[in-house]
């Protein structure tokens, strides 16, 4: 049967951000998925001026960037554009509709259209279709997947566990490695900083030259472009002399969640590269006479530099930013070259076992998400 057939089906609208506060003031108010949890959302933001409104126990269906991932509303809300609540006639379970989106979530995500942000339609929304049992047999499917998925929950747990604690223990490494009575001076003393260039995305091309780094590509100490490739034909000798990225440059984003502190990231560039930076990264590029790009690429992911990074942030309700100035002007360490290339060798050291570590983590987490998808392949592949 199709959604619209079986489901009331209600898209959202984002109100003026004038009516946006933290004070509980109205409805709490969701954009997107930006605080989505395992079952309910994070409720920081409210709206005094609701557009679009869904009752609690609504599933919420992001529809934008990314597409699939589902919710339950925690209690009445607004829902913005990124959002699309759907609510089950009397001839469906909430929860045996929540379980089929998180099947077909890969499904719906393969539907989403659009350059910059992938996005479905409510058209799409409307027409899927979903297989409808007795309430019986979806009561069972349920209860059954929900036994599975609790005994994996547990594993699961165990290995966040485990890799929360890598993460103390990283920067504990650092910490430790870094601290000593150096000299110090201003991070633009010895390097310069560039800011990133907003590429249109009608010049984006499978057969481009040239790659865009985008926020969501830089990760701690690496690049990751497995979700988000993107290739450029705007590469004229002006952009080029500006924004292509040189080898030693070491790459940090400038914008995420605020006060979550999701961003800040630092990948160092390995090889003469065909890389463009993108708007809200930023680059800094070392005078290597004096400061080794390996030292400062752990320095600005170290306590010490975070805390002062953070201490510029600015932005509106549920956005934090970064300028260039909050990475140049903190006063850092500056070992002597030889100094900084002896807490190299020691951090590295320490952290080439921890990241062994985590490999092996990273592997059974993937391994538990594969088993929870054949769960639900297994309880929705049978005809109703």
């Amino acid at each position: 049967m199709h959604l619209k057939d079986c489901c009331t089906i209600i898209a959202g609208q984002s109100p003026e951000s004038k009516y946006y506060n933290t004070d509980g003031i109205g409805l709490p108010f969701f954009q997107g998925k930006a605080d989505f949890g395992e079952l309910y959302p994070t409720i920081r933001v409210y709206c005094s001026q609701p557009t679009k409104v869904a009752e609690k126990d609504d599933i919420l269906l992001s529809v934008r960037a990314p597409v699939g991932p589902t919710n339950l509303a925690p209690c009445r809300v607004c829902i913005g554009r990124g959002l699309t609540a759907i609510r089950p006639s009397e001839v469906l379970l909430t929860r045996y509709v929540l379980l089929f989106f998180r099947y077909f979530e890969a499904q719906l995500a393969s539907k989403g259209t659009g350059t910059t942000f992938k996005a479905i339609t409510q058209d799409i929304v409307k027409n899927l279709e979903i297989p409808i049992p007795p309430l019986s047999e979806q009561e069972r499917i349920v209860t059954r997947i929900e036994e599975l998925f609790s005994q994996l929950d547990a594993g699961v747990e165990t290995l966040q566990k485990a890799k929360a604690q890598l993460a103390v223990y990283r920067q504990a490494v650092l910490k430790e490695a870094l601290e000593g009575d150096y000299p110090r001076k201003q991070l633009k003393e010895f390097s310069k900083a560039t800011g990133g260039y907003a590429f249109k995305s009608s010049k984006y091309t499978p057969d481009g030259n040239y790659i865009v780094v985008k926020i969501g590509n830089v990760k701690e100490r690496r690049f990751d472009f497995s979700r988000d490739l993107t290739k450029t034909a705007e590469a004229d000798d002006s952009i080029l002399e500006k924004y292509l990225l040189q080898r030693g440059d070491c790459i940090i984003t400038l914008t995420g969640s605020r006060g979550k502190r999701d961003y800040g990231f630092v990948a160092m560039v390995t090889d003469q590269s065909n890389y463009l930076l993108n708007q809200r990264v930023a680059a800094l590029r070392f005078d290597q006479s004096v400061a080794l790009p390996e030292f400062y690429q752990y320095y600005l992911a170290s306590p010490e530099y975070r805390d002062m990074f953070f201490s510029y942030e600015t932005g509106n309700v549920g956005q934090g930013n970064v300028g260039i100035k909050a990475l140049i002007d903190p006063v850092v360490i500056l070992p002597d070259i030889e100094m900084q290339k002896k807490i190299v060798e020691e951090i590295e050291s320490n952290l080439s076992v921890c990241d062994s570590i985590e490999q092996t983590v990273d592997t059974a987490l993937q391994q538990a998400e594969a088993m929870r998808q054949s769960i639900l392949k297994e309880a929705f592949s049978g005809s109703y």
